[in-house]
């Protein structure tokens, strides 16, 4: 197999534009990947996808193999990541259906694994502009070009889940933050510890508890289910136009990592 470029996490609305012609089995420091590696094109461009939440979404948000997904794509060669989430909106105007090309985070989950050096070396890794400006450039052109409702940045607050929030705590992260979810972090960390460039194109699925009507997984579903062709046209028209090499300067954060 070619070495693969990019690499996708995502749920299973990614089958809409792409068919797996290889799966691979990654062996990793951190047990297994969610599921194992699927490879194919997308617009003639070669491919890899891991279901974030595994095949038949027994991962939930809390319990998901984060490091060992992260490290089998880089293992692979992947040097950049496409991470497709389903999020609930705190703010009036980032409406369900909207897409957001986040540009910021915070994070409030509380028992993950956050970094691949856990010891004997430690590293402290720069996070102020965590995602790679080159592609949020390119999906957001695109998501525009496509005439969705998108928008161009965003903060995501990631909590631990598998619950939602109560009431006084979206009023709480609705003073901070646009977007709120619960798988963001530490897969951005953790790619971020490996040099890879990171895009989150995240889909609004509701409005958080903060409004009138409480979360209803059941509505999640159904909208999820709507913006799933929407992320579909965008991959098929915005990952050709990703350049191979790199001129965005997330590598770089490797030369300025303490360790």
């Amino acid at each position: 197999m070619s070495t693969v470029k990019i690499g996708i996490i995502g749920g299973s609305g990614v089958y809409g534009v792409f068919e797996p012609t290889e799966r691979i089995k990654v062996h990793t420091p951190y047990g297994r990947p969610s599921a194992p590696v699927e490879t194919g094109k997308i617009g003639g461009v070669e491919v890899a996808f891991i279901p974030r939440h595994g095949k038949h979404h027994e991962f939930p948000p809390h319990e998901v193999p984060y490091r060992a997904n992260i490290w089998a794509l880089h293992e692979l060669g992947v040097e950049r990541v496409i991470s497709v989430t389903a999020v609930g909106s705190l703010r009036e105007e980032y409406r369900p259906g909207d897409i957001v090309i986040t540009d910021q985070f915070i994070d409030f989950t509380k028992r993950r694994e956050y970094t691949f050096y856990n010891g004997p070396k430690v590293a402290h890794v720069s996070m102020a502009d965590p995602f790679c400006p080159e592609m949020r450039e390119i999906f957001y052109r695109t998501a525009k070009e496509l005439d969705f409702s998108v928008h161009e940045k965003g903060t995501y607050v990631c909590i631990e889940g598998p619950r939602f929030s109560t009431r006084a705590e979206s009023f709480m992260f609705r003073q901070y933050a646009h977007i709120i979810g619960m798988t963001l972090v530490p897969e951005i960390n953790l790619a971020r510890e490996l040099g890879m460039c990171y895009v989150n194109i995240a889909t609004v699925t509701d409005y958080d508890v903060w409004a009138d009507k409480p979360v209803d997984a059941q509505e999640v579903i159904r909208v999820m289910t709507e913006n799933n062709t929407k992320v579909q046209e965008l991959l098929k028209k915005a990952i050709p136009r990703i350049p191979r090499e790199r001129h965005c300067g997330c590598a770089d954060v490797l030369k300025s990592m303490f360790v």
